[in-house]
């Protein structure tokens, strides 16, 4: 058996935290603008008690108190009443940057592909055993099964980091307000949809924000305690794509933007609604130059889909 590995992510990745894996609908907004702030949703996750779920999955109910500004006074929301759907929120005590968003992103994805069993094991684990079968295969004939399994394992790796690395690029040109994590199916009727919402993020420098572990172990946190996974059922092997909003102008050459594309409302969806409270000095933009700009955000589609992969 192969000792165990080492507890320290690989190099420019952090490990997300390790949770039991499980077997997960949104109020779609428009893209805020390209400033620094984007108005928060607002949304309070309470779970429903066990014995009042359905048998596939434990629901929790989304409730949307009215949306306070930075002042206390009221802020009107973008979009009519919110339905109830399963959702997670998390309010961070301060300021984001932009890499920590990418963060977000990044584990959320890795994480995703976890629970949802298209990965055996969490990013972190299979690429330290894929690393270490690759340097035993240089002094070790395998058999020719094992042989075939590890190339596999290395091949959705080397597509997965590709995906990360290209997600990095993006975050560096762009505000991305929302990012989709789709399973199964196709871009217009996925399987599951896993949304992660930026809207409520307060973006600034990475001197004056808050530290990216300390928002990302928050983050997992919040998803621990809901539950979002554990009633599930197990899928097969299937191929994930990821879209992402970001401006029309970007210049970004890897993803393809889809200037027509509409969030499916078919198939489980779970939304992760990420939001900025506290003391932040930064100043908001007119409500009426903000609804000017957000026609020029559009959703990219990554041009590959990540094949899920079973030992």
């Amino acid at each position: 058996m192969a000792p165990a590995p080492p507890e320290a992510a690989p190099v420019g990745r952090s490990a997300t935290p390790m949770m039991p894996r499980g077997g997960g609908h949104s109020n779609p907004s428009r893209p805020p603008s390209a400033g620094q702030k984007m108005a928060a949703p607002g949304v309070v996750v309470v779970p429903v008690p066990a014995r009042a779920t359905s048998s596939t999955s434990r629901l929790l109910i989304a409730e949307a108190p009215p949306a306070l500004d930075r002042g206390g006074g009221m802020r009107p929301r973008r979009s009519g009443q919110v339905a109830a759907c399963p959702s997670v929120s998390v309010v961070f005590p301060g300021a984001v940057s932009r890499e920590s968003c990418c963060r977000f992103a990044c584990e959320l994805l890795k994480h995703v592909l976890y629970q949802r069993h298209q990965l055996p094991l969490p990013y972190e684990q299979l690429a330290y055993f894929c690393r270490r079968a690759a340097q035993d295969g240089d002094v070790i004939k395998k058999p020719p099964s094992m042989d075939l399994a590890s190339k596999k394992c290395q091949q959705v790796l080397m597509e997965l980091e590709g995906v990360l690395q290209h997600l990095e690029v993006m975050f560096s040109l762009t505000l991305v307000p929302r990012v989709l994590i789709l399973l199964g199916g196709n871009v217009m009727s996925p399987k599951e949809l896993y949304e992660l919402n930026l809207e409520g993020i307060c973006e600034g420098s990475a001197e004056k924000s808050l530290k990216t572990a300390s928002c990302v172990r928050k983050l997992f946190h919040s998803l621990f305690v809901a539950d979002v996974f554990s009633e599930l059922k197990a899928l097969p092997v299937m191929g994930t794509v990821v879209m992402l909003q970001g401006h029309r102008d970007c210049g970004v050459d890897w993803f393809r933007p889809k200037l027509n594309y509409k969030v499916p409302t078919r198939g489980r969806k779970l939304t992760v609604n990420l939001s900025c409270d506290g003391a932040i000095n930064i100043s908001a933009s007119p409500p009426q130059h903000m609804t000017s700009t957000w026609e020029d955000y559009v959703w990219f589609q990554a041009p590959v889909a990540l094949k899920g992969f079973h030992e």
